[in-house]
Formats: C-alpha cells, sequence, structure tokens
C-alpha cells in the first residue's frame, strides 16, 4: 500500500495501480526503458493491473515475468471497461495511469489519475481531467515509488 497525506486534501491509502499498455507504458507494443523495473519495485506496494486491447500483439509476452494482473480489453469498449474496473477496485484506492481517449473515464475516477505525454501524445481531454501530467511512463511511475513527489503535486 501506497499512504500519503496531501495536505489541503485527503489521506490516500493506495492499493491498485491500474495502467494503460499501448502509448503510455509502451510504443508500439515495446516497453519504456525503466518500466519493468519500476513495475517489479511497485509490486511489493500495490496490486498492478495492466489493461490493453493489445493494437500490437505483444501484452502477453512483454509481461509474462512481471508481476502484474493482464486484462485484455474488447477493441471498441476500453474506455467503459477501463473506468469499470476502476470502480470495481474502489476508485478511493486506485490510481489510474493513462494517455488516451479511452482513459478519460477511467483518470476521471480514479483517486490519483496520471496523464503520460510520452511518444504518441496524449488526448487533451486526458491531460485535463488527469490530476498530473508527465512526460514519461517512468515518471509516472516514480511518483508512486517517491510518494513525496505525489504530495507535492497534489497539495492544495
Amino acid at each position: 500500500m501506497i499512504e500519503v497525506s496531501v495536505p489541503g486534501w485527503q489521506e490516500c491509502r493506495l492499493e491498485h495501480l491500474v495502467c494503460d499498455f499501448n502509448g503510455t507504458l509502451a510504443t508500439d507494443g515495446v516497453l519504456a526503458e525503466g518500466v519493468a523495473k519500476r513495475l517489479g519495485q511497485l509490486a511489493e506496494r500495490v496490486t498492478i493491473h495492466i489493461v490493453t486491447a493489445d493494437t500490437h500483439g505483444t501484452a502477453r509476452d512483454v509481461f509474462h515475468n512481471l508481476p502484474v494482473s493482464l486484462t485484455r480489453l474488447t477493441p471498441g469498449g476500453e474506455r467503459e471497461e477501463k473506468a469499470r474496473l476502476v470502480e470495481e477496485l474502489g476508485r478511493q484506492k486506485t490510481i489510474f495511469i493513462g494517455n488516451g481517449a479511452n482513459d478519460v473515464d477511467a483518470l476521471r475516477h480514479a483517486m490519483v489519475s496520471i496523464a503520460v505525454l510520452g511518444e504518441e501524445g496524449a488526448y487533451s481531454q486526458a491531460m485535463q481531467v488527469a490530476q498530473l501530467v508527465v512526460a514519461r511512463p517512468s515518471d509516472a511511475l516514480d511518483l508512486m515509488l517517491t510518494p513525496k513527489r505525489l504530495i507535492a503535486g497534489l497539495r492544495r
């Protein structure tokens, strides 16, 4: 669990990390540098859920040795499925990381939401509803590995 007390906002007890795969953690189906190591470190603190329609067909191979739960989404229904997963896990306990149009509802509903600009860019509405916006997926994961960074970005 990641526990943070954000001045002017609230106390967070985060148990689940939900991440979009392509465009957020990966480009063209290839995991960004340093992400695998960080996911391994975070798995000691939170349960990690990777969600994807697997556009490039690489997700199973990419994550087979990592301590994550991989959920393949129905193409065309990704937006609703991602938001539903956040609801099922519990909004108050969930961090969501994404970048696309189909991530907007999950970003809006998660306790902590992070949009990743990345090599593919980010959907403008995803950036508007996310609480934090970072350049790279490693930056997003580092926020959770170093929770004082989360506090610095979220304090009111």
